[in-house]
This record gives structure tokens, C-alpha cells and sequence, in this order.
């Protein structure tokens, strides 16, 4: 009675080096195929997972800004029920808005300015650029 180690070592040795190779070649790309296929369906749930995240987070953006303009127009209320002009109420808390955003605006401008490129990409792409360029190398 043979193994099945021993069925396949006979059939290797019986196998010319090109039948190996191709063999080899056969089961290579029989794997990377079904790597790939495995990451398609492992993309395909995350995506739909995010998706769904996705979808979440922008419903409540959406019911928070909406809550901030609630919160705005109980602010003007409240400086009016203080004893200001209801005109004048809404200038100011406007106006304090006006300020935040311009606040952000600054910060954000200064997160902006430090930005910088993919420098470790654009050192990669130079080697491998300088790598495949005829003539000398150094």
C-alpha cells in the first residue's frame, strides 16, 4: 500500500524538469488567484460595512447641526428674554459665530500650511526612476 506522499514523490520523478515547471507554475498562479479572490470578498464586506458606518455618521451630522441651529436661535431668545432688542440679540450671537468661524478658518489654514508631500513615495520613485535608467549606476 502507497502514500499519498509516495504516490506524488513517483509522479514527480517520472515528471520531466519542464512538467515540473509548469506544475509549479500551475499551482503559483492557482494561489495567487485565489488570494485575490479572498481579498475581493473581504473588500466587498468591508465596504459594505463602511458604507453603513458611512451612512450612520452622516445622519448624525446631520441631526447635530441641526441641534446647532436650534441651540443658535435659543441663544438669540435667551439675549432677548435678558432684556436686549431681539435685533440686536441675534447681531451679537451672529457675530459670535462669525468669530468661531473665523477662528477655525486660522487653525486650519496653519494645519494646511504643514502639510507636506509623500516624501518616503517620492524618494521610492526617484530610487526606483534612477534604478531603471540606462547608463552607469553609482
Amino acid at each position: 500500500m502507497t502514500t499519498r506522499d509516495g504516490d506524488q514523490q513517483a509522479d514527480a520523478a517520472a515528471m520531466s524538469t519542464g512538467q515540473l515547471i509548469a506544475s509549479v507554475r500551475d499551482d503559483v498562479s492557482t494561489l495567487v488567484r485565489d488570494e485575490v479572490e479572498l481579498a475581493k470578498a473581504e473588500l466587498r464586506e468591508s465596504a459594505a460595512r463602511a458604507g453603513v458606518g458611512g451612512a450612520l455618521g452622516l445622519g448624525a451630522a446631520y441631526l447635530a447641526m441641526l441641534a446647532s441651529i436650534v441651540l443658535v436661535i435659543a441663544a438669540g431668545y435667551g439675549l432677548t428674554a435678558l432684556g436686549l432688542h431681539a435685533g440686536w440679540a441675534f447681531l451679537i450671537v451672529g457675530g459670535v459665530l462669525l468669530l468661531l468661524a473665523a477662528l477655525l478658518v486660522l487653525i486650519a489654514r496653519g494645519r494646511f500650511a504643514k502639510v507636506s508631500g509623500p516624501k518616503r513615495t517620492q524618494r521610492a520613485a526617484a530610487r526606483v526612476r534612477a534604478a531603471l535608467q540606462p547608463g552607469p549606476r553609482t
